[in-house]
């Protein structure tokens, strides 16, 4: 087969390799698209974009309980099917025709199939069938983009138990299964326990961590235990899970919980969704054939530039590098990406605090760089300011009675803050401002410069600076 000529090669098309496609294609290169499943990737059809549309009619009709005179119209529940069809729109009934055009537009081939490295700057494509249906080189860069998959845990009897994950859970169709166990209390777990419970559905949430989120500030953890156990969820944490049974494909499952205590019980589901962390997509991507080797954790290492160390013309950006597994980040590393393909080597990964990451549960968590603990794991000699999500005005129109803390972690020997994380209602647009004050180090004392508006609730940045000063 003769090999087809590009300037890059582009092997998966989540929003990562999406955006550095894109960037690439208008600054007049020819590129080439390889994606084995759905161009836009596992973030619009089975994560991000369906669990928010599980999510949203949950969170609106909390909302409206809580005002009074919206409160006395709402008089029923959830229907479920409504939800599941609109989650259905907004995935496209997991059809990417819609999301290709833009690739036409820019003159961007795509070729279907798995893409594999043959050698330096090329790649086969692999067909559904198993045949080879393109053979691709690349004149100037070959560019891994192929995420992350969900992992199943080694818990005898649990993958003979055919578990659902994220993906199944995010897709599931009318009507839902009346029993579930989640495993896993991360951000995953913790949302989709949020909106299956909103919906319904008895939840289990099952977790080795002594708290929900265990990974941001404990009392962001603590809220959204709250709700959810307000919602009738079952939290078990610090738990181990000891094995599962399941007689009949297709029928109700066992999971057997050991405490910490060391006593054991048993859950009965009709399902179990497992949301305990991701493995990388690098199998069968022929990474032997140009003699690299994954890291401990499967991850393909790359330096600032976004190369693999010792091939200047292979690049890994998004959740296969294992860096930061976010779609706003592989976004973020895409653009650092084009640019060096582009020519200027100068560009690199910024080295900082942990990124922006939102949990869209109720509330909502929103962090962004250091937590108080990994602050101190950093050296650094942080001071705490806490004031509630509801100490403004603008709170009175919106997350009224609902549980929230806007929390700021500042640098005492530089001045400057370093971490925030707020939780409350719809508080994801809200962190945006924390993560450029971070990202530039402004001087605490300068945001006394930048007026919020009245009433709205970014005024919370002036109760924010207040405490700091002790008023």
């Amino acid at each position: 087969m003769t090999a087809q000529q590009y300037d890059v090669i582009v092997i998966g098309t989540g929003p990562a390799g999406e955006v550095l496609a894109g960037r690439l294609a208008k600054s007049g290169l020819d590129v080439v698209c390889v994606e084995d499943r759905l161009v836009a990737g596992e973030c619009s059809y089975w994560a991000c974009m369906p669990s928010k549309a599980l999510l949203r009619p949950g969170h609106l009709l909390a909302e409206a309980r809580r005002v009074p005179g919206v409160r006395e119209a709402v008089t029923g529940e959830l229907d479920v099917r409504a939800v599941l069809d609109r989650r259905d729109e907004v995935i496209h009934d997991l059809d990417d025709s819609a999301q290709t055009p833009w690739l036409d537009g820019l003159g961007i081939d795509l070729v279907r199939g798995r893409g594999r490295l043959t050698g330096e700057r090329t790649v086969a494509v692999t067909g559904p069938g198993g045949d080879e249906v393109a053979l691709l080189e690349a004149g100037t860069a070959v560019v891994i983009a192929t995420g992350t998959a969900p992992s199943i845990p080694p818990i005898p009897g649990l993958r003979e138990a055919s578990p659902w994950t994220n993906r199944e859970a995010t897709t599931a169709k009318y009507p839902l299964p009346a029993r579930v166990a989640i495993i896993g209390t991360g951000p995953v777990g913790s949302e989709l326990a949020d909106a299956y419970s909103a919906l319904g559905v008895a939840v289990t949430l099952l977790g080795d961590a002594d708290r929900v989120l265990p990974r941001e500030e404990p009392f962001a953890g603590e809220q959204v235990a709250g709700v959810l156990r307000e919602r009738g969820v079952d939290l078990r944490l610090g738990v181990k899970l000891t094995k599962v049974d399941r007689p009949h494909p297709g029928g109700p499952a066992t999971v057997h919980v050991e405490a910490p205590n060391g006593g054991e019980s048993t859950v009965e589901v009709d399902e179990i969704i497992v949301a305990a962390g991701r493995t990388p997509s690098t199998e069968g991507l022929g990474l032997d054939a140009v003699e690299v080797s994954p890291d401990d954790h499967g991850f393909v290492a790359v330096d600032r530039h976004l190369r693999v160390p010792g091939r200047d013309w292979l690049y890994a950006i998004g959740d296969v590098n294992g860096r930061d597994l976010l779609t706003h980040q592989g976004k973020y590393q895409a653009h650092v990406a084009a640019q060096v393909i582009l020519g200027a080597n100068g560009v690199m990964l910024r080295d900082g605090p942990p990124p922006v990451r939102c949990t869209f549960t109720e509330p909502e968590v929103a962090a962004v760089g250091h937590t108080e603990a990994t602050a101190k794991e950093a050296g650094l000699d942080v001071r705490v300011v806490d004031v509630p999500t509801s100490g403004n005005a603008g709170a009175s129109f919106v997350g009224k009675g609902a549980p929230g803390t806007c929390r700021l972690l500042v640098d005492e020997s530089r001045g400057v803050i370093v971490g925030a994380t707020f939780t409350g209602v719809e508080i994801g647009e809200q962190i945006h401002a924390a993560t450029i004050a971070i990202t530039a180090a402004v001087p605490v004392d300068q945001l006394w410069q930048a007026v919020p508006a009245f009433p709205s609730r970014s005024e919370i940045w002036l109760r924010l600076l207040e405490a700091y000063e002790g008023w």
